[in-house]
């Protein structure tokens, strides 16, 4: 469990927006967004203000909604922090000094930036609706609670490229990211997140993340819970370069260098990204973090502006044929947000 501080900070209200766009001939506002595209939730944070916050699909405010894929966003942060702290030396250290059951594997010679920047040159599939992928063989360790069998199934992938020459969205190296984070600072990923972030940055509610299997490892990259308003102060604090007080926690620099692109982007999940950088999407002014199904964390640093939304996107073989681009629509909300 990721624990909050005893005084969690309110976020201050500025005054409301009311962004409407255009989409498939008609004009929509926030409601209609939310209903259209199974929103569950929506909170733009700009200057630092809430000036907007819905909640749909029986969300309520206190209710915890899982991260998907967003977290590894959020794990590269701490790696920052880990390095600010020393416990890391360096993003360029080898995985094996951390996770030395993986020498003599493809990742041999692969480091901390290159799992960081999915650049592993690992094989992997990451195609979810075939059972036999290497994303579902790796779902399927952690349902059936397989003590140490995520590193024995990443162990055992062998090498299609050099490491650090070609983006591979590889879910299993945030996996190891995340491993060799808490062997770097000798504890459970959730008390060094509640000791550099959730205490420090005043956030609402108790989050958690998912173990690998009974007291094991906590997966890093996906599957953690948290609610709306602390997905937003999550994204404020690196809005705020990592300084929660006037106290620095990630070093300087460092959130530059995670908005920096690392590759282009081959395929692009959705039509505002080009480039990844430190398990950020990146694009034209957005540093985003993306999750399955809908969950975005938008940052756009020189507008001092997050917006977040989270949604219950229907997965195949269950999308009417009728449905709207909903990764698209969204979008298009975020771009109206920015105009309003």
């Amino acid at each position: 469990m990721i624990r909050r501080g005893p005084a969690p900070r309110e976020l201050p209200r500025g005054e409301e927006i009311a962004p409407r766009y255009a989409a498939d001939g008609r004009e929509h506002e926030v409601a209609s967004f939310m209903d259209r595209n199974r929103v569950v939730g929506v909170l733009v944070l700009r200057d630092g203000k809430v000036v907007l916050e819905r909640y749909g699909l029986g969300l309520g405010e206190h209710d915890r909604w899982s991260t998907m894929s967003t977290v590894k966003s959020m794990t590269a942060m701490l790696v920052g922090a880990a390095l600010h702290d020393g416990a890391i030396g360096s993003i360029d250290q080898p995985l094996t000094k951390f996770l030395p059951e993986l020498a003599g594997s493809a990742y041999e010679g692969v480091t901390l930036k290159h799992v960081m920047t999915m650049s592993s040159g690992v094989r992997w599939t990451e195609i979810y609706p075939d059972r036999d992928s290497d994303v579902n063989r790796y779902s399927k360790s952690l349902a059936d609670k397989v003590p140490g069998g995520v590193l024995k199934l990443m162990a055992s992938l062998p090498r299609a490229a050099a490491p650090g020459t070609t983006f591979l969205y590889n879910s299993g190296d945030t996996y190891l990211l995340g491993a060799a984070l808490t062997r770097a600072v000798g504890r459970p990923l959730a008390d060094y997140m509640s000791a550099k972030v959730w205490q420090p940055a005043g956030m609402e509610c108790d989050a958690f993340y998912t173990l690998e299997s009974e007291g094991g490892q906590e997966i890093g990259g996906s599957r953690a819970g948290m609610v709306l308003r602390d997905f937003g102060r999550f994204g404020q604090f690196v809005l705020d370069d990592g300084v929660i007080d006037g106290k620095r926690v990630l070093p300087e620099g460092w959130v530059e260098a995670a908005a920096t692109p690392a590759f282009a982007v081959p395929t692009p999940p959705v039509r505002d990204i080009t480039h990844y950088g430190y398990s950020w999407w990146l694009g034209d002014g957005v540093m985003a973090a993306l999750g399955h199904a809908g969950q975005r964390i938008d940052i756009f640093r020189e507008e001092k502006l997050v917006v977040v939304t989270l949604a219950a996107f229907p997965q195949p073989p269950y999308v009417p044929a009728s449905d709207p681009n909903r990764r698209d629509e969204v979008v298009t909300f975020t771009e109206s947000v920015r105009r309003t």
